[in-house]
């Protein structure tokens, strides 16, 4: 196979090992970043159910339920991004002919900083009209 040492080679294999390891935790990071995100969304529209006087509420995605989700997708390409790497790496170093490759890196870094900026209005963004907060008799208050 290779001419190289066989020590250096397993210190090869376990730095592709490391690596990928490393953009596994990134991924689930992202994912888990994103289902917070998402259950916060829900979290807010359930809020805002509760504080309408009215109880309506408007049915569908909200923004951060959008960011959410897509951090999750981005996170499941991710590790199959870093696996199908890894696995390239890998004959790579069995052939001794291993050629870095940016792109993967530039790809990710775009996309995270894509979702960072489209997270900022959620952050900046204050929804002024807060609705007045509907009061609920207490049990001992209901006449049946």
């Amino acid at each position: 196979m290779s001419n190289q040492p066989k020590v250096d080679r397993q210190r090869e294999h376990q730095a592709n090992e490391r690596t990928f390891l490393a953009w596994l935790r990134t991924s689930i990071a992202l994912i888990g970043f994103g289902f917070a995100l998402a259950r916060f969304g829900l979290f807010l529209r359930q809020l805002e159910l509760a504080l309408t006087p009215d109880g309506t509420v408007e049915v569908g995605l909200s923004r951060s339920e959008i960011l959410g989700i897509s951090l999750v997708v981005f996170g499941i390409i991710a590790i199959a991004l870093a696996a199908w790497r890894y696995n390239q790496v890998f004959w790579q170093i069995e052939r001794s002919d291993y050629r870095p490759n940016r792109l993967p890196v530039w790809v990710v870094t775009g996309a995270v900083i894509i979702l960072g900026i489209l997270s900022l209005p959620l952050l900046i963004w204050r929804d002024n009209a807060v609705p007045a907060r509907r009061s609920l008799p207490f049990p001992s208050e209901t006449q049946d």
